[in-house]
C-alpha cells in the first residue's frame, strides 16, 4: 500500500469546494421567502418609478479653434509627444481649464438667473425664480428617502448653526473702483450645488474635443440651458483670449481720439490765421503761420501713425478671437434620460439578491454556528 497516497474525507471535500446543487436546493426550498422579498421590492420599485422626477439630458460636442487655425487641445502635438496639459500656453487658455470655468461661481450664477421656457409658466423664468416659487413639488419618495436614509443628515443640519446673510459694507457714497468679492444670497448658495450637478464638461485630451452635458426637468428648458452654457463658455474663453489685445486696442483708441482732436484743432487754427493775415505781409504773421503749420504737421503725423496702429490693433483682436467648431449641436431631447422600467428592474434585482441572501444565511447559519462552537467544546 502506498502510504504517501492522500485520502479525502467528505468533510475535506466540503471545505475544498462549494456544492452547487446544495445551494440550488436551498434556494428552491426557500423560494417562498425569495418571492415575498422580491414582491416587496417590486412594489417599492413601482412607487419609486411613479414618483420619480423625469430628467432630460442634452449633449453638445465642440472643438475649440484658437489663433492660426490651431486646435486648443493640441491633438497633433499630443501625438508628437508634447505636453499640452498646462493651464495656458502663449497667452491661450488651455481647454483643460474649461471645466473649472463651468464650475466657477460666476458661471453658475449666470446660468441660475438665465430666463428659460417652462411648461408651467406663461413667461420666461429663471431656474432660481422657478425653484423659489416652488412650481415643482418634491415627490413622495423623496420625502421617504429624506426621512429614512437621509435622516441623520437632517438631524445634524437642524442641530448645526444656520449661516447668516453676508453683506458688503457700503462706501459712504464714495465711488470705489477696487475689486469687490462676490456676494451670494442664502437662496442662491443652496442652489449652486444643483446647478453644478446639472451642467458638466469633459475634455478629451487625445482626440481634441470637449463635451458639454446639461440635465434639466423639461425638454425645451434643458435645450435652452445647454445653449446658454455653450454661449457663456465661448464668451468667457474669448474674454480671456483677447484680454491683452483688447486692452491695447482701448489704449490706442484713446490716444487716437486725442491726436485726432488735436490735429483738427490745429488745422482750424491754421486756417483761421491764414485767412486773417491773407493780405498782410509781415514777419510776425509769417512766423506765426509757420509755427501753426509745424504743429499741425507734427500732430497730423502722429494722428496718421495712430490710425495705422488702430487698424492693426483691431485686426489683432479679431485674429485672437477664438472660435468653436460645433460637432454635435444642441437638440431638444425627445425622451427622458431616466427610465421607469430600469428603476423597477433595479429594485426587483435588489429584492431577488436580498431574498437569496436571506435564504442562504438561514441555511448555513446552523453550520457556521456549529463550526465556531467546536473549539469551545474541545476546550
Amino acid at each position: 500500500m502506498d502510504n504517501n497516497k492522500e485520502y479525502t474525507t467528505p468533510e475535506k471535500e466540503e471545505e475544498e469546494g462549494i456544492d452547487i446543487m446544495a445551494l440550488i436546493r436551498s434556494l428552491w426550498d426557500g423560494r417562498k421567502t425569495i418571492l415575498i422579498c422580491t414582491g416587496i421590492f417590486i412594489v417599492l420599485g413601482l412607487v419609486a418609478a411613479l414618483s420619480m422626477k423625469r430628467t432630460y439630458s442634452v449633449t453638445t460636442v465642440m472643438v475649440p479653434q484658437m489663433g492660426d487655425n490651431k486646435s486648443g487641445l493640441g491633438g497633433l502635438a499630443a501625438l508628437a509627444g508634447f505636453d499640452m496639459g498646462s493651464a495656458s500656453t502663449n497667452g491661450e487658455l488651455s481647454p483643460l481649464i474649461y471645466p473649472q470655468i463651468v464650475n466657477s461661481v460666476p458661471f453658475r450664477l449666470e446660468m441660475m438667473h438665465t430666463p428659460l421656457h417652462y411648461q408651467k409658466c406663461d413667461t420666461l423664468i429663471s431656474m432660481f425664480d422657478y425653484a423659489k416659487a416652488k412650481y415643482e413639488k418634491p415627490s413622495v419618495f423623496s420625502y421617504v428617502k429624506r426621512y429614512t436614509i437621509g435622516l441623520p443628515g437632517v438631524i445634524l443640519g437642524s442641530l448645526g448653526s444656520k449661516p447668516k446673510e453676508v453683506t458688503v459694507p457700503g462706501g459712504n457714497g464714495v465711488e470705489d473702483d477696487s475689486p469687490k468679492p462676490i456676494v451670494v444670497s442664502m437662496d442662491e448658495y443652496k442652489m449652486l450645488n444643483s446647478i453644478a450637478q446639472a451642467i458638466s464638461l469633459s475634455v478629451d485630451k487625445k482626440e481634441g474635443y470637449i463635451t458639454l452635458t446639461v440635465n434639466g426637468s423639461e425638454p425645451i428648458q434643458t435645450a435652452e440651458l445647454a445653449l446658454k452654457a455653450q454661449q457663456l463658455l465661448q464668451d468667457e474663453v474669448t474674454r480671456f483670449r483677447i484680454e491683452k489685445s483688447q486692452s491695447e486696442l482701448e489704449y490706442i483708441q484713446a490716444r487716437y481720439n486725442e491726436a485726432k482732436e488735436e490735429a483738427d484743432r490745429l488745422q482750424g487754427a491754421l486756417a483761421g490765421t491764414t485767412d486773417r493775415y491773407q493780405n498782410v505781409v509781415t514777419t510776425s504773421a509769417n512766423v506765426g503761420k509757420e509755427r501753426l503749420r509745424t504743429k499741425f504737421n507734427v500732430a497730423n503725423t502722429v494722428y496718421m501713425e495712430l490710425a495705422k496702429q488702430l487698424e492693426q490693433a483691431k485686426m489683432k483682436v479679431k485674429k485672437d478671437t477664438p472660435s468653436f467648431s460645433i460637432i454635435e449641436p444642441v437638440t431638444i431631447p425627445m425622451k427622458p434620460a431616466n427610465s421607469r422600467a430600469k428603476q423597477v428592474f433595479i429594485w426587483t434585482f435588489l429584492g431577488i439578491v436580498l431574498g437569496c441572501g436571506i435564504v442562504l444565511v438561514k441555511g448555513y447559519w446552523p453550520k457556521l454556528k456549529e463550526k465556531f462552537a467546536k473549539p469551545e467544546s474541545e476546550e
